[in-house]
């Protein structure tokens, strides 16, 4: 009895000082992936968090291609995807779908976290709040919306651009393996503002790329607060809307209803095609500028200290002989643009071991589209 006695109180301490340390966000991380048989996060993942609706109204369905779904795809690209652990393949030419397969039970409806692709999809927020004058240029301080950061190091400087670039000097470990990492703590917390507020500036704003979740958290920050309203609403109201998505989708907050915007929005990948049609279409839906077409070409330029790698919020690759760029999620969720075959691909699925040989950018991004555009040339 005695000794019961010291491992219930010893597991109390633990506890307390799990707590006190401020990891307390671990019991969730534990109860939503290893008590449910998955070692991390994963696409199916949306309904274990409070989620902040993003409706569409009036669907508009994909047009088909006369050779819909006719051609089937090589061997090879069925055992990579199938390898993979792919949900759904999608393929449009030419403003149709051409082509799309689902595995392992997933279909047309089913939606699954686009993890990172989010980045990019807030990083569009930011450009339709400044066509529409709510924010002024790229160039406003993020410290102009919270002036707390004046009195932080180097943070004092940090723009919108800086955060929407990659190149805020934010302190942040992109490590999504370590559960006691920022990523962890944002994924799995209650309180964006503890865990992405609490974090210190390493250096100067502007001068080195690197790739931070903590970064597009911040811009999503300061547009929450100069848009006044949800960002899953005004996602709605501009883009989800006017664009004829099929679904209503969702996005995942904090127990505040503060959105993760470098991550989980939870859609299907016949709509995730839908945005990548969008820039493919130089910021128009049919007859309609969604997004002007300046700030779709910013997002699609690679920046200089990236080395060619990155834009603003999309990730690009002009070393392929097929020139395209790129929404991409953890566990391999892409939408993929090539413009040069007026194509857009979409694979979303848990590839949890996914190389990334390519200077830091997914090999099966390039195998995908190499091998889609043989295919359907």
């Amino acid at each position: 009895m005695k000794a019961l006695k010291y491992v219930i109180g010893g597991a109390a301490v633990g506890v307390a000082a799990v707590y006190l340390l401020g990891y307390d966000y671990l019991f969730s991380g534990i109860s939503k992936t290893y008590l449910k048989g998955k070692s991390s996060a994963y696409i199916d993942d949306g309904k274990l968090f409070p989620g902040n609706l993003i409706a569409t109204e009036e669907p508009v369905l994909w047009t088909e291609d006369p050779e819909y779904n006719h051609k089937e795809l090589p061997e090879n690209v069925t055992e990579n995807l199938k390898h993979s652990k792919t949900a759904a393949f999608v393929v449009i030419k030419n403003g149709k779908i051409l082509h799309e397969q689902y595995w392992d039970g997933y279909n047309q409806l089913s939606q699954t976290n686009s993890f990172s692709m989010a980045k990019a999809v807030t990083v569009m927020l930011l450009g339709k709040a400044m066509e529409e004058g709510i924010i002024g240029n790229m160039d406003e301080k993020f410290s102009d919306f919270y002036p707390e950061f004046k009195e932080k190091e180097f943070g004092r400087n940090v723009t919108l651009k800086n955060l929407a670039q990659m190149e805020a000097g934010l302190d942040w470990d992109e490590n999504y393996n370590n559960p006691f990492l920022p990523n962890a703590k944002a994924y799995y917390g209650k309180n964006l503002i503890k865990a992405v507020f609490s974090r210190k500036f390493k250096e100067e704003p502007g001068t080195r790329y690197e790739y931070q979740s903590g970064s597009t958290q911040l811009l999503g920050f300061a547009l929450k607060k100069a848009l006044n309203q949800t960002l899953s609403s005004y996602l709605s109201e501009k883009f989800w809307i006017p664009m004829g998505m099929e679904q209503n989708a969702s996005w995942s907050t904090d127990n505040y209803g503060m959105e993760k915007t470098y991550c989980c929005i939870h859609s299907n990948a016949r709509d995730y095609a839908k945005l990548g049609q969008l820039f493919l279409d130089n910021g128009k839906a049919g007859e309609k500028q969604i997004l002007s077409s300046d700030f779709i070409e910013q997002m699609r330029t690679p920046t200089e200290k990236s080395e060619e790698i990155y834009g603003t919020g999309l990730w690009i690759n002009h070393d392929n002989p097929i020139k395209h760029y790129y929404f991409l999620g953890l566990q391999g969720q892409y939408i993929i643009m090539v413009p040069e075959h007026n194509m857009v691909i979409v694979r979303t699925g848990s590839y949890s071991n996914n190389p990334k040989n390519d200077r830091g950018r997914p090999d099966q991004v390039r195998f995908l589209v190499n091998e889609t555009v043989q295919l359907f040339q």
